[in-house]
């Protein structure tokens, strides 16, 4: 499958990351664009929401395969559930190549206060496909910039978001 090769730079963005200075979570805006995504300053993918309530593709992807993959046990929309945290919290407080990281290899917490366990998404490409977008719409239910329920407006996909899909993909 194509998308294997993307997690080795996962692996590779990850080693970067933890040797860099952690996120500032304060700074969640977008610096600049790119065929249809939005980065920070420190090229972290973030989202984009206009002032007529209007997202970027990945925010409004993410939420679609958020909500295909995640919700589950994450609850909808990141709010979390019984059975495990809630998201939007998440990728606010961690960094997102620790995210990156869970996503992909899973984790397990068990001692006397929690017993909880992310299986990896590594192998799954209904995930790792799409692992920016669930990011990018977590980081916004996060700072409450987009409300519950399915964005109501979205802007267009773009021809590299969509070749990058067909590859990953294999299509």
């Amino acid at each position: 499958m194509k998308f294997t090769g993307r997690i080795a730079v996962i692996g590779l963005a990850a080693c970067i990351g933890a040797a860099a200075s952690a996120q500032d979570t304060d700074n969640l805006t977008a610096a600049y664009s790119e065929d249809g995504r939005y980065y920070t300053e420190d090229d972290i993918p973030t989202y984009n929401v206009a002032e007529d309530g209007t997202v970027d593709w990945l925010t409004y992807s993410g939420f679609r395969r958020y909500h295909s993959e995640c919700h589950v046990c994450h609850g909808p929309e990141g709010e979390g559930s019984s059975y495990a945290p809630a998201l939007k919290k998440s990728a606010i407080d961690m960094d997102y190549y620790d995210f990156y990281d869970i996503v992909v290899n899973g984790r397990q917490k068990v001692n006397a206060a929690e017993n909880s366990v992310m299986p990896a998404f590594g192998d799954n490409p209904n995930v790792m496909c799409y692992l920016d977008d669930i990011y990018v719409y977590m980081k916004a239910r996060g700072a409450e910039v987009v409300p519950r329920g399915r964005p109501g407006k979205k802007e267009g996909k773009s021809e590299v978001i969509r070749e990058d899909e067909n590859n990953c993909l294999g299509v």
